[in-house]
C-alpha cells in the first residue's frame, strides 16, 4: 500500500481526506439551535420558537399568480440567463429607481443570486485571501465570520454600541487598520439588532473607502422593513458606486425567503468579476422565480409596506411586553428582531438556555452574533400575535 493510500485509510478502510478548509468549517449557529429545539419538543415541551429568522408570511397574492402561471411557460424548464433574466435585472433597477432614487445599468451593474448569502459567499471568494483583512460590526450576522475563517482572513471586529444606537464608531478605528483593511461589511437594517444606520453614516464610510483604498459591502437583506422611516441604500451616497457594492435579497421583504432570490449591485468591475466567478461555481435562480420577484419589485411596493407595518405591531407586543416586565430593549428601527439585555447577573447564554428549559421560548444568545452582545437575546418577530403575546407572558411568568 502506497503513503497516500495509507493517509487515506483508517483501521484498514479507506476514509476520505478532506481539504484543509473542510476541517475548520465553524458550526452553524441556526441549525445547533434548531436541534436544540428539537430535542425539547420531543421530549414533550411546547415550544415557542423565535430563534429563527424565517419568515412566517406568504407572498403577495399578485406574486404568487405570477410564479404559478410562469411554471407553465416551457422556456422556464431551461436553463436562465447567466446573469439573470433581462426583465428580473431590469425590475431590480426600476426598484433601485423608484424606491432609492438611484439610478443603475442593469447590463453591466446587477446580477442575479440564489439570496443574500450566495452573493456574499461569491464576493468573498473574488475578493479575499488569505490573510486579507475583513472588517464587520459586531454584533454581526454569523456568515461574516464563518466566510473570513474559510477564506483565512484576518478578522476586524468593529464594536457596536449602545449608547449610538448600536452602530460602531468609524472615527474610533486607527488608520493602520483602515490602511490594510480589503472589505468593510455593513449590514443595515441590522441583524440582529435591528439597528439602521443615518445617510451620514454611509457617507462617512464611503470617504474612508476612497481615503484608503477598501471596497465595501452592504448586506440590505432587510430592507423595507423599518418601524416607520426606511433605511436608506448605501447606494445614494455620492460616488459610492466606485468603493461598494449592495446585496439585495427578496427573501424577507417579499416573504419569498423558500424561493432563493436576491441580486449584486454597485461597482462595474466587482460586479463584472462576480459574474465571472458564478458563471463557474455558481447556480442561476429558477426563471419562475425571476418572474415573480419581477413583478414584485416593479409593483407598488404596497406589499412590502403591509409587511413592515405587521412587524411593527408584532415589534410593540414583544419589545413593549419585555419592557414592561423590566428588560432593557433596544429601541430597533428596523429589520424582525427584538434584541434585549438578560437578567442582571446572567449572560445572554445562560438566559437564552433558562428561557428554553423553563419558559419554553427560543431565543438566540448575544454570542451566536459576536462578543458585544455576550449579555444580550435576539427574539424574532415570525410568530403570529398570539403566540408573541404567550412567549411574552412565558417569560414574564418564568421570572427569570
Amino acid at each position: 500500500m502506497s503513503a497516500a493510500q495509507d493517509d487515506d485509510t483508517r483501521d484498514g478502510v479507506w476514509a476520505p481526506r478532506f481539504a484543509p478548509v473542510a476541517q475548520i468549517i465553524p458550526p452553524n449557529v441556526f441549525a445547533d439551535m434548531d436541534v436544540k429545539v428539537a430535542a425539547a419538543v420531543a421530549s414533550g415541551a411546547d415550544v415557542i420558537d423565535l430563534a429563527k429568522g424565517n419568515p412566517d408570511a406568504y407572498p403577495a397574492e399578485f406574486i404568487r399568480d405570477v410564479a404559478k402561471s410562469s411554471v407553465d411557460d416551457p422556456l422556464n424548464a431551461r436553463y436562465t440567463p447567466f446573469d439573470g433574466k433581462p426583465a428580473f435585472l431590469q425590475a431590480a433597477a426600476n426598484w433601485y429607481g423608484n424606491v432609492h432614487g438611484v439610478e443603475l445599468d442593469w447590463r453591466s451593474q446587477l446580477f442575479a443570486v440564489e439570496g443574500a448569502v450566495d452573493g456574499l459567499a461569491g464576493l468573498f471568494a473574488i475578493l479575499i485571501d488569505r490573510g486579507d483583512a475583513v472588517a464587520f460590526v459586531d454584533p454581526y450576522y454569523p456568515s461574516y465570520h464563518c466566510m473570513s475563517v474559510m477564506h483565512g482572513a484576518e478578522e476586524i471586529l468593529l464594536p457596536a454600541r449602545a449608547e449610538l444606537g448600536w452602530l460602531p464608531d468609524l472615527d474610533a478605528v486607527g488608520e493602520s487598520v483602515w490602511r490594510r483593511l480589503r472589505m468593510l461589511i455593513l449590514n443595515y437594517p441590522n441583524n440582529p439588532t435591528g439597528a439602521q444606520a443615518p445617510a451620514s453614516f454611509f457617507e462617512h464610510a464611503v470617504e474612508l473607502a476612497k481615503r484608503y483604498g477598501f471596497l465595501i459591502v452592504h448586506d440590505f437583506a432587510y430592507t423595507g422593513l423599518g418601524v416607520s422611516d426606511q433605511q436608506v441604500s448605501l447606494l445614494t451616497v455620492p460616488g459610492a458606486s466606485d468603493v461598494s457594492v449592495e446585496v439585495d435579497s427578496l427573501s424577507k421583504m417579499y416573504a419569498m425567503a423558500g424561493w432563493r432570490a436576491g441580486f449584486v449591485t454597485g461597482n462595474r468591475d466587482v460586479v463584472a468579476r462576480l459574474k465571472q466567478y458564478h458563471y463557474q461555481m455558481g447556480s442561476m435562480v429558477t426563471g419562475m422565480i425571476q418572474d415573480a420577484g419581477a413583478v414584485a419589485l416593479n409593483s407598488d411596493q404596497s406589499c412590502v409596506d403591509e409587511l413592515a407595518r405587521r412587524y411593527a405591531g408584532r415589534r410593540e407586543i414583544v419589545a413593549g411586553g419585555l419592557r414592561s416586565l423590566g428588560f432593557d430593549v433596544f429601541d430597533s428601527a428596523g429589520g424582525i428582531y427584538v434584541w434585549f439585555k438578560a437578567s442582571e447577573g446572567w449572560s445572554g447564554q445562560r438566559f437564552a438556555d433558562a428561557l428554553l428549559d423553563v419558559a419554553q421560548v427560543a431565543g438566540l444568545p448575544g454570542t451566536c452574533f459576536g462578543r458585544v452582545g455576550k449579555d444580550w437575546v435576539r427574539l424574532s418577530l415570525l410568530k403570529d400575535e398570539s403566540l408573541l403575546r404567550e412567549a411574552v407572558r412565558r417569560i414574564g411568568a418564568a421570572e427569570l
